[in-house]
């Protein structure tokens, strides 16, 4: 039987007060969305506001090319799929095995605090369904809460962009927050590599990646869970 993916991209494309753009990561939705349909796997793409999603330009820029990226250039239906994604408050998790949350710094802003992705979350999880999420998009589990009311990372093992990571990359005064802090804050049992290292980590049903190195790690680990 086809399993079906969620994918969850952000619709935000200013980077703070910048005059810059931000949006997805290139690498960190192709390296996952090209494991998922290889795997025979149906994916759905979502963001909160439809239609385009912002690519983030520096992950178009020649040093973070890879073959998935270079996949994507020049596939015209992936392309396709990007410019007309749906509705977020029109996707229900029982139309899907599981769901997956490319990064980039976009959904600091608008994938945390969205009431549509945090019900869609909390009804992944409550339906026995892996959520998944990589880098800047760990910041989509930051408020999401168990029916106890307690939040869901706490006490479970997870990563997401790290504070070193985002001092490199001269953001840190520009995020309205960091990503490793608040998934601390909340009582994660916070975990990484060295930067830029790949670095995934399952605990039951949440798995999450550090970095953009770590997409194809999350991505394999959501097949096996499906798959299994």
């Amino acid at each position: 039987m086809t399993k079906k993916i969620l994918m969850v991209l952000t619709s935000h494309d200013e980077l703070g007060n910048t005059g810059k753009k931000t949006g997805f990561w290139v690498e960190e939705f192709a390296a996952p969305y090209y494991a998922f349909i290889d795997a025979g796997a149906e994916v759905t793409l979502a963001t909160p506001k439809g239609g385009q999603a912002p690519i983030d330009p520096a992950s178009t820029l020649a040093d973070f090319q890879t073959a998935a990226t270079e996949r994507y250039d020049a596939d015209a239906t992936a392309q396709a799929k990007i410019a007309t994604t749906v509705l977020l408050s029109s996707v229900n998790e029982a139309d899907f095995d599981g769901v997956f949350y490319p990064g980039g710094h976009g959904p600091l802003w608008d994938l945390t605090d969205n009431t549509d992705s945090i019900a869609l979350i909390e009804s992944f999880l409550n339906a026995g369904k892996a959520v998944t999420t990589v880098c800047h998009a760990s910041a989509a589990l930051l408020n999401v809460k168990q029916a106890s009311g307690d939040f869901v990372v706490k006490g479970k093992a997870v990563t997401g962009f790290t504070n070193s990571e985002e001092e490199a990359v001269q953001l840190t005064e520009i995020v309205p927050f960091l990503v490793e802090d608040e998934l601390i804050k909340r009582g994660g049992d916070y975990q990484k590599s060295e930067d830029w290292h790949a670095f995934s980590i399952q605990d039951g049903l949440i798995i999450t990646g550090q970095n953009p190195a770590s997409s194809a790690l999350v991505a394999e680990k959501l097949l096996e869970q499906l798959y299994a």
